[in-house]
């Protein structure tokens, strides 16, 4: 247990630290003005606090949700966060908000996958329309940097929101680099695992008032990750980027029925489980990097950086993104595996100890 432990901190501390001329954070954010469409919900909370620990000089917090504007107001209590309130749907509302702005995340987005199912319309006018707004308005107004957060749901789509996304990164990987200073940068994970609608809080509750949990097949698998390694995932893209890339982190991955058994256990209870049948769009298994993906996907010790589908001069790219030199090109030979969720599964005893040192789960 100790060796896994100690494993998984070096795993948390460690960057790309084999590449080399990348900013250091306090270079990328100091002195900055940093824009979080979709600041407001979980994920956007937790950039805008660790991004105050490197000195900006403001950061606009752009949502449509008032009432969590407040809740964000009086949870940071720092004179730096300036709140909008606004849709992406809105492009003059973006355009307003990104004015002076030097680096853009966008983690805006109707995530619900099995609602969206039944409101494709919904999905497309944000998802992809907001999108759209928010990569023209960071051009128009000359934003340096901007981070779209994807998901493993738009690798290979099945599903109204997955294909949504899919669309979105390639608003941000196929643009000509060769007019658009702007930098954009895409990463790729999945649900987080302490993050609002994702299983493991929704297990928890269920747990607590002693309600029967829920699993869709015995076979699911999803992969794993946490707020910290998410956050270290798109401040690096952010520090090695040089545009049309979208980084994918080496992650581990569980299987479903043994998170049940996890958090059972480690909470002491019984709780039933019900097996309800896989849902409109929903995949036993989920991909990261698909076949085709990996033909122009280098490796890292720590990351897979898949490059743009419309790149032409390989040799220019590479010269202009200094750490690609530290990497290898996946084998062609290789053209026909996948990075899924199905290939990288952890024990319960490995998932129970990850957990712990998480505080998901009672010393």
């Amino acid at each position: 247990m100790i060796f896994f432990v100690l494993k998984i901190l070096i795993i948390m501390q460690l960057a790309i630290n084999i590449f080399s001329q990348a900013y250091t954070l306090n270079e990328l954010f100091c002195g900055k003005n940093i824009i979080i469409f979709g600041g407001t919900g979980y994920l956007g909370q937790a950039i805008a606090m660790e991004v105050l620990k490197y000195s900006p000089r403001k950061i606009v917090i752009f949502s449509r949700d008032e009432v969590k504007h407040f809740k964000m107001q009086n949870l940071c209590n720092d004179p730096r966060i300036e709140s909008v309130i606004g849709d992406i749907r809105d492009y003059e509302r973006v355009i307003y908000a990104t004015r002076g702005i030097d680096i853009a995340f966008h983690v805006a987005a109707l995530k619900r996958m099995d609602a969206l199912e039944f409101n494709v319309e919904e999905a497309v006018k944000t998802n992809i329309w907001g999108s759209m707004n928010v990569f023209d308005a960071c051009v128009a107004n000359d934003v340096k940097k901007v981070l779209f957060v994807s998901t493993d749901k738009a690798c290979s789509p099945v599903n109204a929101y997955g294909a949504s996304k899919f669309v979105a990164e390639k608003i941000f990987t196929n643009y000509d680099r060769t007019r658009i200073a702007t930098q954009f940068m895409v990463v790729r994970f999945g649900n987080i695992l302490e993050s609002t609608g994702s299983v493991v809080p929704i297990f928890l509750e269920k747990i607590s008032k002693g309600d029967h949990l829920t699993l869709t097949d015995e076979r699911m698998t999803r992969f794993v990750i946490d707020k910290k390694l998410a956050i270290e995932q798109m401040f690096d893209a952010l520090r090695f980027g040089v545009g049309g890339e979208i980084f994918v982190r080496k992650l581990s991955s569980m299987r479903i029925v043994d998170l049940i058994d996890v958090l059972k256990d480690g909470f002491g209870v019984n709780n039933e489980t019900k097996i309800t049948g896989i849902r409109p769009g929903e995949k036993l298994h989920e991909t990261l990097i698909n076949q085709q993906e990996m033909v122009r996907t280098i490796e890292f010790e720590n990351y897979f950086v898949i490059q743009s589908s419309i790149v032409k001069d390989e040799d220019q790219i590479d010269q202009q993104a200094h750490y690609m030199k530290y990497g290898k090109k996946v084998d062609v030979s290789l053209a026909g595996r996948e990075y899924s969720s199905d290939s990288a599964v952890i024990s319960k005893q490995r998932l129970t100890e990850y957990f712990e040192l998480l505080g998901i789960l009672p010393n």
